[in-house]
Formats: C-alpha cells, sequence, structure tokens
C-alpha cells in the first residue's frame, strides 16, 4: 500500500472538496506526460491505479523484435531474450507488457509530472468553488468586507472573495474593513482565474431573502411574499398574504414585539421596512400600498393599469410622501400607475369621482346596487371619535374609458380614437389595438387632428420626445389604412 499517496489524497479530498476520481486523473495523466517527457513518446503507454491502496503501476505495450541489433526505438520495442524473460510464450512480431519504474524519470520529467498534478488540483478545485457558489446564485451569502477594488469592495466568502460594485451598494452605508455583511448573489461567472462572483446590497430581493430566513412561516410556505418594492437604504413595502386562514402574514413577519422586522431592519441598517396584506382586489391593494395614508376612493383600471386615487386633504403630502417616495414605492409595488388628488382637487377633476363612472341609464340608488353586486365596490365603516367614517374602494366597471385626443383636445371614448406610441426601443407609430408596450397619446380618427398636434406640438409633450417631420409624414400615411377607413 502506498501508504504517503493515500494520506495525500485523502487531505485533498476532505480539505479542498475535490473528488478521489479527479485526482486518480490527475496522477494518470501526470505519469504519462512524464514518459513523454522520459522516453519522448507514451502513446503505448497506460497507467493502473488501485483505488483502494493507492499503489499505482505504469506499464507500456513494446512489440518483440527478434534480434537485439535491430531494436530501433526502446521506447516501444523489446528484444526476444528481454521479452521471453517476461512472457516465455511470446514470439517475435508479437506484443509484450513492460512495467516501467517511476522512479527512473529524470528531472525533467518529475517536474513536468508535477506540474500537471498541482495544475489539475487547481482547476478542480476552481470547479467545485464555482459549482458551489453556482447554486447560491440569487440567494444571500455571508461575507467579510476586505478592502476598496477600484470600484468596488472586495467581499471574502471563505474560500473565494466577491465584488461589490458602487453601483449595488446602499448610499447611506458605510462599509468598514472586516465588517461582517449579508450579501446577495447577483451572478457567478467561470473564468480561468476561477470563479467572477458579483453581489448586491441593494437589490430588492436581498430584503425578500433576508425575511425567508427570518420568518418560519414565510420558509414553510404558510406565509408568501408576493409583491415587493424598495429604494435601498430609505424604504422598503412588501405585500404577504397567508395560505392558511389562522395565520396573520403581517403579524407573521413583525414577530412578537417586532422583534423578526427589527433583526432585519438591523441588518440593513435602520432600513424602513413596510409590510402590508396583499388583495387581489387592485383598489384594496393600491390602498394598503399607500398606508399609513387614509384612503377615500380609488378608481382601478386593470387593462391600462392605472388608478385614480382620493385622500383626504390633510392627508394629501402623507399619501405622497417625502419627494414623493411613498406613492413611488406604492406603484412599483402594485405595477400601476397611481395618480392621487386630495377631496378638494378632486371635486373638479375628471376620473376621480364616482358621477363619471356612472351611466346615465341607470337611476339615483340602482346604480349603487348593481354596482356592490358585481364587486366592483366596497364600503367598509371604521368606528372614529368623529363619529362614523366612510371608505369606498371602487374599481371601474367594464365600460370603455374616455381619452383626449391631442389634437383638438375632445374627450372621446378610447375606442374612437387611435393611440400615438413610443415603443421601448423608441419608435414611434400607430398602436390601432391599444396593446403596445410604451408612452401613448390619442387622436382622433381624422388626418386633420394629426396635423393639429403636430402644429401644436401636444403628441411631443404627451410622449415626452422630439418628432421629425419625416415622422409626422409616416404616421400621415399610416392613418390612410387605419384611421379615415376606421372612421
Amino acid at each position: 500500500m502506498n501508504s504517503d499517496l493515500k494520506v495525500a489524497l485523502d487531505m485533498l479530498e476532505r480539505e479542498r472538496e475535490i473528488s478521489r476520481e479527479a485526482l486518480f486523473e490527475a496522477i494518470k495523466n501526470s505519469l504519462v506526460t512524464a514518459c513523454r517527457n522520459h522516453f519522448k513518446s507514451a502513446d503505448n503507454v497506460r497507467v493502473e491505479i488501485d483505488e483502494d491502496t493507492c499503489e499505482f503501476h505504469v506499464i507500456a505495450t513494446k512489440e518483440v523484435i527478434e534480434l537485439a541489433d535491430d531494436v530501433m526505438d526502446p521506447a516501444i520495442e523489446i528484444s526476444w531474450d528481454e521479452a521471453k524473460e517476461i512472457d516465455p510464450q511470446v514470439q517475435p512480431g508479437g506484443f509484450v507488457e513492460v512495467e516501467i519504474n517511476s522512479k527512473e524519470f529524470g528531472r525533467i520529467a518529475t517536474q513536468n509530472a508535477k506540474n500537471v498534478i498541482t495544475q489539475k488540483i487547481r482547476e478542480e478545485e476552481r470547479n467545485v468553488i464555482f459549482n458551489q457558489f453556482f447554486e447560491k446564485k440569487a440567494d444571500v451569502i455571508t461575507g467579510v468586507v476586505q478592502r476598496r477594488v477600484g470600484k468596488g469592495y472586495s467581499i471574502n466568502l471563505g474560500k473565494t472573495d466577491a465584488l461589490l460594485l458602487d453601483t449595488e451598494c446602499v448610499p447611506t452605508e458605510r462599509l468598514k474593513q472586516g465588517g461582517r455583511i449579508k450579501v446577495y448573489v447577483l451572478d457567478v461567472l467561470s473564468t480561468p482565474k476561477g470563479p467572477k462572483i458579483t453581489v448586491s446590497r441593494s437589490h430588492p430581493t436581498l430584503v425578500k431573502r433576508l425575511f425567508e430566513e427570518e420568518v418560519t412561516e414565510i420558509k414553510d410556505g404558510t406565509v408568501e411574499i408576493m409583491a415587493i418594492a424598495r429604494e435601498a437604504g430609505s424604504r422598503t413595502k412588501m405585500a404577504v398574504v397567508s395560505h392558511n386562514p389562522n395565520v396573520d402574514p403581517v403579524g407573521a413577519c413583525v414577530g412578537v414585539n417586532g422583534s423578526r422586522v427589527n433583526a432585519i431592519v438591523n441588518e440593513l441598517y435602520g432600513e424602513k421596512i413596510d409590510i402590508i396584506n396583499w388583495s387581489e382586489n387592485p383598489g384594496e391593494l393600491i390602498q394598503n400600498a399607500l398606508s399609513p395614508a387614509k384612503i377615500v376612493n380609488v378608481f382601478a383600471d386593470p387593462e391600462e393599469r392605472t388608478a385614480n386615487v382620493v385622500v383626504p386633504d390633510l392627508q394629501l403630502s402623507l399619501a405622497i410622501g417625502k419627494s414623493g417616495q411613498n406613492a413611488r414605492l406604492a406603484a412599483k409595488l402594485t405595477n400601476y400607475k397611481i395618480d392621487i388628488k386630495s377631496e378638494t382637487q378632486a371635486k373638479d377633476a375628471y376620473g376621480f369621482r364616482v358621477e363619471d363612472y356612472m351611466d346615465d341609464e341607470y337611476e339615483e340608488g340602482e346604480y349603487e346596487e348593481e354596482y356592490t353586486e358585481e364587486g366592483y365596490v366596497e364600503e367598509t365603516t371604521e368606528g372614529s371619535e368623529g363619529g362614523e367614517e366612510y371608505i369606498r374602494m371602487a374599481m371601474m366597471p367594464k365600460r370603455v374609458p374616455q381619452r383626449q385626443c391631442a389634437g383638438c383636445g375632445e374627450r372621446k371614448d378610447k375606442k374612437e380614437l387611435i393611440r400615438v406610441v413610443r415603443t421601448p426601443e423608441g419608435e414611434i407609430c400607430l398602436d390601432d389595438t391599444g396593446r403596445k408596450n410604451g408612452r401613448g397619446a390619442y387622436l382622433c380618427r381624422n388626418v386633420e387632428c394629426l396635423k393639429k398636434a403636430q402644429k401644436k406640438h401636444s403628441l411631443e409633450r404627451s410622449l415626452d420626445v422630439s418628432i421629425p417631420a419625416e415622422i409626422y409624414e409616416q404616421l400621415e400615411g399610416a392613418y390612410e389604412g387605419i384611421g379615415e377607413s376606421a372612421g
């Protein structure tokens, strides 16, 4: 038994987590390389290793030549007399297997063999580290801040280092050398120098993963995080839902005396976290997302993903938040474009009044009853010191909403207008289906309104882009096939 080799292999397998099969393959390749350097050829050489005892044998298959003087290459040929000492039955022209003593290799061949083994061990070690961290991609791990590197920080993860770029740092955080932090693994790439790992402290999913670690109910699936919006270093809003009616999702995330949420707040160096109840009702979800502000009315359009919200006069600044942060996070959380007005402002604003969504054929009182049956309006009554307080949340009924023509300024049903859209790629075109992604404006189905919009530059203001004359010519040409024919 080769005890020294066995001990070395056991140590490499245990400490560096390199498989024994890979180590045996490295030894075989190194011995073949040594033979090639020593004999200038190794095509007829094979290596056999007993994986239990770690005994290895280098065997060369040589052709038997009748006369010793006729042996031209000792590396691949052997005389008949020498071959009969190994196999008495062998005949000239046959082949015999000859064991090579590896101790006879020269210094250069031995050094090359050592380099092959070292290189293979490094490659396997890089592969092991890459596989370990690739499995942790999109997960949270703990690291130690080492030093400043270019436009970021080097974070030690134990077996390797990761890069935390300035763009992925929280602006309000001041990282200290030697400090332990939790980071979100953004990407893991395999490179010749080893795995390249990039991490983040500002990614919204970091907060989600921290709650999954801290809250047992989230880990076992009883509570689910449905949406999350974050402005790193300042505030995060998170919507949760419980799949068990006996479990309060918000209470589970907060913990007893706020123990669970406070642990995450401390990890994020004081970042505020708002936890709200998720709802499939857009009106209720938007109301929850705008908390702590009180809401009077929510008029949500699920097709357009827009919502008009009415709040008490004294709650307007609270609903919008400092620098618009509360409204901005609520919009990200709900994926709705939210427009907020006070009760005074809403009185003269179309789309912020209940009567704007009432059809003429309904008589007074009849509309509210029908509306409630379809589930579009919910009314809740809450007790307060000033008496009863009524809050109405309404989803827009399934009727064609009205839009204003950018040319003539007249309001019409959306189906009577043509939408001009600026796509995310920057293309400006007509969208007769109303389903293209991008920023849009509406025009009547006649080319005169397009010309008026061009003269007033109203399309440019609506689309927030400068429109060259040739684009207007293209739009005018498209009108011939869409606008006027449909009109």
